[in-house]
């Protein structure tokens, strides 16, 4: 709530900024506009500017240092025999959060009052019964060394919000301040403007590619740790995942690539001939009034969130299938025990895929040159003979391009093969049977209260970051084809 108060007189001190900028370059023309340098309105935005990015750039780094600084004083302050057996600090660090949350729940409640939640000598079981009864969410009974613990980050954050707000309020009106007073017909304010906003151009593209960095350097490191605690050969050559966070885990990722890759592999061949042929039927077949309803229609598909997806898999297609493979089925076979298959998962990804393949594949087609197409029918082929011999092989390098496009989207997918695919890890090469992926055991392992200092949670970047490299791998090699078949008509 106080950041979005103070976000909001951030605004508010920005439209004064604006305002005042504004008429006091117009007072120091004597209202002449012509005798300014720059627009009337560029002052404004300078003060306006000058008041608002300072203040805001000081905001992101304060949200993100000050829990650093407060989770690394409070750590400090639980002793190693406070911790139990088998458990880290970050594990207590959590209990202290959710302690501090509870006691910040209670005093709003009026349970207990602002003396009694910082009263560390408190009765231990009252308070841990207090907040029970006061509906706040604790793991476990409270200890002294975590209630302290907690004490201590309520103080300090406490402090450091209210730190957070008087400073950059303070250096909000100083940039205001200072940007008014420098306010005058000559000052050229158009200039001044135009270098911010670029600088903030590359800021925000800085942004980007420093966050990208940043999450393949994190996942890096903690590969790094893992494979200091778990062999990297069973890792990569070994046969069987087998986590076991009390010891002796195998934790191969081959049955976890093999379901990956055989899922992606049954959605695109569902993907891929429905998606080529809606991309050629609207491209070279359809009327202009029926590719502009049909078009928008099949897209449709891409914005439907996946988890909509997984549900449609769970709760329709898997049972479905169940109805037609299953015992006592439609067809009697006895193939499909469960609706949790590598079939259920890799049709509903498939569905999922199409409007990708058709919208790349379309502009694509689209993209071949007229006169191929008039040179062939010139030479009396026709429209079926024109678009399976011209277009379709000059457009087949782009169409390899949207492929592999769509396989690393199918790769790295999640919800659908979390909700439908299964959770066993094995090589099988039965559709009907129950596997799992890469994704789906990523989501496992970082599930609940870890211990990021064991190998059966750190294997999820290593996993995550052999993820990255295959589809990085893909992504590149598809935009080299893409690229290559649109300059050969450029």
């Amino acid at each position: 709530m106080a950041i979005s108060w103070l976000l909001l007189i951030l605004l508010a001190l920005a439209v004064i900024g604006y305002f005042t900028g504004r008429s006091r370059a117009l007072s120091s023309a004597g209202g002449n506009v012509r005798e300014l340098h720059s627009l009337p309105s560029y002052y404004g935005y300078n003060v306006a500017l000058t008041a608002l990015v300072p203040a805001l750039g000081l905001l992101m780094i304060w949200l993100l240092v000050q829990p650093m600084i407060v989770n690394s004083t409070v750590s400090g302050l639980i002793p190693d025999q406070a911790l139990p057996e088998g458990a880290d600090r970050g594990l207590a660090m959590s209990e202290v959060r959710r302690v501090s949350d509870g006691l910040d729940g209670a005093v709003a409640a009026g349970a207990i009052s602002q003396a009694q939640a910082s009263n560390a000598d408190a009765d231990i079981e009252e308070l841990t019964q207090t907040l029970k009864d006061a509906g706040q969410v604790l793991t476990q009974d409270i200890t002294q060394p975590i209630l302290v613990a907690a004490q201590k980050y309520r103080s300090m954050t406490t402090t450091g919000s209210v730190a957070m707000q008087v400073v950059v309020l303070s250096l909000a009106l100083l940039g205001a301040a200072f940007a008014y007073i420098r306010t005058h017909k000559e000052f050229r304010a158009r200039n001044v403007v135009e270098q911010g906003v670029l600088a903030l151009l590359l800021l925000a593209a800085s942004i980007a590619i420093l966050t990208t960095v940043g999450i393949v350097l994190s996942m890096v490191f903690e590969t790094m740790n893992f494979f200091q605690l778990h062999s990297w050969k069973d890792f990569f050559f070994g046969g069987t995942w087998a986590p076991n966070f009390r010891g002796g885990s195998e934790l191969s990722i081959l049955p976890l690539l093999w379901g990956t890759l055989y899922i992606s592999l049954i959605a695109l061949l569902v993907a891929v001939p429905i998606g080529l042929f809606a991309a050629i039927y609207l491209s070279e077949y359809a009327s202009g009034a029926t590719r502009s309803v049909a078009k928008p229609l099949l897209e449709i598909l891409a914005g439907i969130p996946t988890i909509v997806y997984g549900l449609f898999a769970l709760l329709t297609v898997g049972p479905a299938l169940v109805s037609m493979f299953g015992d006592g089925g439609m067809l009697g076979v006895g193939w499909m025990a469960s609706s949790n298959a590598v079939l259920t998962a890799g049709l509903v990804m498939g569905i999922m895929l199409i409007p990708f393949v058709s919208s790349l594949s379309d502009d694509i087609i689209n993209a071949v040159p007229q006169s191929m197409r008039d040179g062939s029918l010139g030479l009396g082929a026709t429209h079926s003979e024109t678009v399976r011999s011209v277009i379709l092989p000059a457009a087949l390098p782009g169409i390899v391009g949207a492929i592999l496009l769509a396989a690393s989207r199918a790769i790295g997918e999640t919800m659908i093969v979390v909700m439908a695919a299964g959770a066993i890890a094995k090589f099988s090469g039965n559709p009907f049977e129950a596997m799992t992926t890469i994704t789906t055991r990523i989501v496992s392992q970082l599930t609940g209260d870890t211990d990021f200092a064991s190998p059966e949670t750190l294997v999820a970047f290593a996993l995550g970051l052999t993820l990255f490299i295959i589809t990085l791998g893909l992504n590149i090699f598809a935009l080299y084809i893409v690229r290559k078949y649109r300059e050969q008509y450029e």
